[in-house]
């Protein structure tokens, strides 16, 4: 039993958006972005409830931006391969802020999840009010980017010498 005489008045609870701010600013995307640039970020996020199994975007659906896992877990398949299994604080779809092609896999939501989109509109949009924050945090997705190709290269590579 919680006794209201015996808790700690001045202890601050975190609310969702510093909960938002906080773990996008733990991923490399805002590396040498500003905590408060990235709270006000998050401000404008959206925040959507998936239940289990259910479908957050398929493989070759239209991209509009990357989304952070805040509860929950989702996995991502591709072409029927579990690709990964991602967490709170975990991100993907980031290809869509560079480029909003067709999704290049599959998205379900393994137990109740809450995901916070952050849309290619919004990062145009901060990258034209801040050029300098905009200008690091493409470099940034760049760098992620060739990070994951690199991977996949790994990959298709020692594939190929099993067959």
């Amino acid at each position: 039993m919680n006794n209201f005489l015996w808790t700690n008045i001045f202890k601050r609870t975190e609310s969702e958006v510093d909960v938002i701010a906080r773990l996008w600013q733990q991923t490399p995307l805002f590396k040498n972005i500003p905590a408060r640039h990235i709270r006000s970020l998050a401000e404008n996020m959206h925040l959507r409830n998936f239940e289990p199994g259910e479908s957050v975007f398929r493989q070759g659906e239209q991209g509009a931006g990357a989304i952070l896992v805040v509860e929950g877990q989702v996995k991502i398949m591709a072409s029927d391969v579990q690709i990964s299994v991602l967490e709170s604080g975990d991100f993907f779809g980031e290809i869509a802020l560079a480029e909003t092609d067709k999704r290049t896999a599959d998205a379900f939501s393994v137990k109740r999840s809450r995901l916070v989109y952050f849309m290619k509109a919004e990062l145009e949009e901060w990258t034209e009010i801040e050029p300098m924050l905009g200008n690091i945090f493409l470099i940034n997705l760049a760098s992620i980017l060739a990070h994951r190709l690199y991977l996949a290269n790994q990959m298709l590579s020692h594939q190929s010498r099993s067959l």
